[in-house]
């Protein structure tokens, strides 16, 4: 039994491809990858992530994506063009915000973010394809394996999986991370960018930090071992205190 895993993504492509190399290196053709979200914002391609996994699932490819909290933003976006997320710690909009990358992720689909807000939000309604936006959208919210559960930022401790609410599995970090809690399952998540994935002992960060120019973490899960993918091959990833 083995599952692989990937961490925050944001518009890398060509980081994401390799990270899937590595992966069909150790584990084949059809080895079963789970994304941890953050498809978009800061990096060049968002759109080209978006279609990648995209059609890599039309495809058949045994490849799971689930929701994190960038990738509310553009299809909620599209919607009602004055959406805030209530996830933010300051209420502002995503195309304001100037570190949660909407420029990047508008300019992927060809569209200006300087552009007045209501032209914005018609030229990324003509731009951005709507399969893009309802795939976003559609994206589950937490992926359990016989090895692990998959959630993009983590879970709130003590809360059965199906009570949990959708902005702790993609905004939380106080009260998760500090955690030393049993949660059951090994909690695999991203969402809080560090220097490279670790290995907590309940938890599993995967976010290494590709969003500012660092690499894209991709990690094997056996039964009693983690190891992140290098491209010299495995190297153990031991359970270390927060």
């Amino acid at each position: 039994m083995r599952l692989y895993a990937i961490g925050d993504i944001h518009g890398q492509l060509t980081l994401l491809k390799e990270a899937h190399a590595r992966i069909m290196r150790d584990g084949g053709q059809d080895a079963l990858i789970v994304h941890v979200g953050d498809l978009i914002d800061r990096g060049p391609d968002s759109r080209g992530v978006v279609e990648y996994l995209l059609r890599g699932q039309r495809d058949g490819r045994p490849w799971v994506v689930t929701r994190g909290n960038h990738d509310r933003f553009l299809p909620n976006f599209l919607r009602d063009p004055h959406w805030i997320d209530p996830g933010l710690s300051a209420p502002e909009h995503w195309v304001d915000h100037p570190g949660l990358g909407a420029d990047a992720t508008l300019a992927s689909y060809g569209v200006n973010s300087a552009l007045p807000r209501d032209r914005l939000h018609a030229e990324a309604l003509r731009a951005v394809p709507s399969a893009h936006a309802e795939f976003l959208s559609s994206l589950p919210l937490w992926f359990l394996h016989p090895l692990a559960l998959v959630v993009h930022a983590g879970i709130r401790p003590g809360i059965d999986l199906q009570d949990q609410a959708e902005l702790d599995l993609v905004w939380i970090r106080r009260g998760f991370l500090e955690s030393e809690a049993n949660h059951g399952p090994l909690i695999v998540h991203g969402h809080t960018a560090i220097g490279s994935a670790t290995h907590y002992g309940n938890r599993l960060n995967v976010d290494g930090g590709a969003a500012y120019g660092r690499p894209l973490c991709a990690v094997v899960i056996e039964p009693g071992s983690v190891n992140l993918l290098t491209d010299d091959g495995r190297e153990p990833l031991l359970p270390q205190k927060p």
